[in-house]
């Protein structure tokens, strides 16, 4: 929160607070009636100073009063020591101090996270709509609840979204049914391209049920990202906001509250939890009661696809159960640990192991807002149906094609230098988009992931461009080679 006049003044005061110590001479202990008068009076001011500070120091006036009781009580230890010559012994509990800390830091943070909302919603997203991608893990869950108590989710003001893979855990969507009905909202839904919400049978029947199996990178792109870009130009998306915390790994550790996505129009990125670790997540469902994932009962510490996410430890020992833990919390609260049950055995092509979905990663936010080689402006030639592309394989004429959706990344890179390869050549050169006529590419066009480039020779033999080198010399040189 904007820092008050108040609270400029007491931290204004607190860096010049100095610490004095008790002249030796003070301690000097004499017979002498002047020497202990002089101790009595410098016990005392020195008393008076540690009463002072902690007042001004107290976060509320119970603490202060337990504070300045305490240090009374260790006053009236301290002059007794010095009339008696005995040790001073103060009384302390320890894990009263601890429990006031963590008071005083979940309020910080509370008042933190939510100033960070109000300025997404009522400032960065006055001409625009606030949206929330919501995978109601824990800090997911968090955001939910600060969202309800500032009244954003009842009045509209922050719409909530929510991708479903196609293959999250059944405890998700009933969870999901349960927020929406606590907090008075309904959800966005977005899935894969083409697909009615919920349909699994219909996606299993266009995409393949094993798509994650063949190729994760296309699977990531046709149930995470592309549902994702399609949701935030949908709600017509001014400011993102979202769950991600430094707490969660090396990927995040230097996440601020706002970034600036790698979007078009300049989206904006709130990160409301930036700061909070996953136990300040699990203590804020203690101190409200709120509602949490049911799986973390059974030992799940963060929650993704039902394919590729497992217990921490495996053995589900550790489980948070009533609003407390069961077993070593440590093993999910240790820095980095939230996300070490997600994307189990899952690779990158690159070999590496796999941490991110593809969503929170650089231009995943990127909206596309036209079509790729729009026809008419474009020397490449736009193939509109299936009937139209079999037409070009049956011509009798050579020629090339390029199977590509217009949200996949890698098909947007290679627009310029794939039209450069149309303008440069003598052959009849076409686009088609493959993305929502997947069991006819697959069979027909070689396509198994975005984009695929195919040499269509004379007799209608289709020839697949295996290489990722996409420029205007290797087509070239394929072409040649080819024909």
């Amino acid at each position: 929160m904007l820092f008050s006049r108040a609270t400029s003044s007491l931290l204004t005061n607190s860096r010049s607070l100095r610490v004095h110590s008790i002249p030796s001479s003070a301690l000097n202990f004499q017979t002498n009636n002047n020497t202990q008068q002089i101790m009595k009076f410098s016990s005392s001011v020195a008393l008076s100073m540690l009463v002072s500070s902690a007042a001004a120091f107290a976060p509320s006036s119970s603490s202060s009063s337990m504070m300045q009781k305490g240090l009374i009580q260790t006053g009236r230890s301290f002059a007794s020591a010095v009339g008696a010559a005995a040790p001073v012994r103060a009384t302390f509990d320890q894990e009263a101090f601890i429990q006031e800390s963590k008071d005083m830091r979940m309020k910080h943070l509370e008042e933190q996270a939510m100033f960070a909302l109000k300025t997404s919603v009522e400032g960065i997203s006055k001409d625009g709509q606030c949206v929330f991608p919501n995978a109601l893990i824990a800090g997911d869950v968090v955001i939910t609840d600060l969202l309800a108590r500032l009244g954003y989710l009842k009045d509209g003001k922050v719409k909530i979204m929510v991708v479903d893979t196609f293959h999250l855990f059944p405890e998700t969507l009933e969870f999901l049914k349960e927020v929406e009905a606590k907090y008075d909202f309904k959800a966005e839904i977005f899935c894969a391209e083409g697909i009615p919400v919920g349909d699994k049978e219909a996606f299993d029947k266009r995409y393949g049920a094993n798509l994650w199996k063949e190729d994760i990178d296309e699977y990531d792109r046709v149930c995470k990202v592309e549902p994702f870009q399609r949701g935030l130009k949908t709600l017509e998306t001014a400011c993102m906001i979202n769950g991600r915390t430094r707490w969660q790994g090396f990927e995040r550790a230097w996440i601020d509250q706002f970034e600036n996505a790698p979007i078009g129009g300049g989206l904006a990125k709130c990160n409301p939890l930036a700061y909070w670790t996953l136990e300040d997540c699990f203590d804020y469902f203690g101190k409200y009661k709120t509602p949490y994932h049911p799986l973390h009962e059974k030992g799940y510490p963060s929650i993704g696809d039902a394919k590729d996410t497992i217990p921490i430890p495996e053995d589900g020992s550790v489980r948070f159960v009533n609003y407390e833990f069961v077993g070593d919390k440590t093993q999910w609260l240790n820095y980095a640990s939230e996300r070490k049950g997600r994307f189990v055995g899952l690779a990158n092509k690159d070999g590496s192991t796999k941490t991110e979905c593809g969503i929170h990663v650089e231009g995943a936010e990127r909206t596309w807002d036209r079509d790729l080689w729009e026809a008419d402006k474009s020397k490449v030639k736009k193939v509109d149906s299936t009937d139209g592309a079999l037409e070009v394989v049956k011509s009798g004429k050579a020629s090339v094609m390029v199977v590509y959706a217009p949200w996949c990344q890698f098909s947007q890179k290679m627009e310029d230098e794939f039209e450069a390869f149309a303008s440069s050549i003598d052959m009849d050169v076409f686009s088609f988009r493959g993305d929502e006529e997947r069991e006819f590419v697959q069979t027909n066009l070689n396509t198994q992931s975005f984009p695929t480039v195919n040499v269509i020779k004379p007799d209608g033999t289709v020839i697949k461009y295996e290489s990722e080198v996409r420029t205007v010399d290797a087509f070239k040189k394929f072409v040649e080679e080819t024909l």
